[in-house]
């Protein structure tokens, strides 16, 4: 069971979602509708994850994302999951080029539907996971100026690179993708050369993320 806070400004939604975490049998410690809130509730509850949409009040612009980007800074290792209604990759940006990515997820709300795949998204950021919604990263991965580092990858590696940037490890990518996880190791070898990482650079998965994040930043229209 994870305690977790939710900020959320639709009471409707935070209604729903403090049900769902119930159902997945975890509890809400605190539900709270705008950003200067979730900052007191964090400080007083101390959750394993905290769950954020981007748009909330006092000014229903950024404020959620930038109170988890504050979060972050207080406590590097506090696992949030960012949720958006819209595809947008500058807020994307922003929460995974800030620091450490560990324990970081961002997701679509429409992905909350999805029962099984959001709980699994706020397991795997409890744990340290680094999570982005699938639609996300199909707009980050979309087709680069001949320049670009990225265009440097074949359609097989670029899938390979897209299933990373959702969190997925080298079991679930190759039962994704139904190979053999030696042949995940291969393609995530070459997309770690083409990107030019430095294999003593820490977690070359994020790495690989961060490359197309930074390429990709403010592409769409911000939330």
């Amino acid at each position: 069971m994870l305690r977790v806070i939710l900020a959320e400004d639709s009471v409707l939604l935070r209604a729903g979602l403090t049900e769902l975490l119930a159902l997945g049998g975890h509890r809400v410690v605190a539900a709270v509708g705008d950003a200067p809130a979730l900052l007191r509730a964090v400080g007083e509850e101390r959750p394993d994850v905290v769950v954020t949409d981007v748009r909330m009040p006092p000014g229903q612009s950024d404020e959620g994302l930038r109170a988890a980007l504050e979060l972050r800074t207080r406590d590097p290792s506090l696992p949030v999951l960012v949720l958006s209604q819209y595809v947008a990759t500058a807020y994307a940006t922003r929460l995974f080029t800030g620091g450490s990515v560990a324990g970081l997820g961002y997701l679509l709300k429409d992905r909350v539907g999805e029962v099984e795949e959001f709980l699994d998204a706020l397991r795997r950021v409890h744990e340290g996971g680094t999570v982005l919604d699938p639609e996300v990263v199909r707009v980050l991965l979309a087709p680069r100026p001949a320049g670009d580092p990225l265009a440097r990858l074949t359609p097989r590696e670029r899938e390979v690179l897209a299933l990373m940037a959702e969190g997925l490890n080298n079991q679930a990518l190759a039962a994704r993708l139904f190979v053999t996880e030696a042949s995940v190791v291969k393609h995530a070898g070459s997309i770690f050369t083409k990107l030019e990482l430095d294999p003593a650079e820490g977690n070359r998965r994020v790495l690989a993320v961060l490359a197309h994040l930074r390429g990709a930043g403010g592409r769409t229209p911000a939330n």
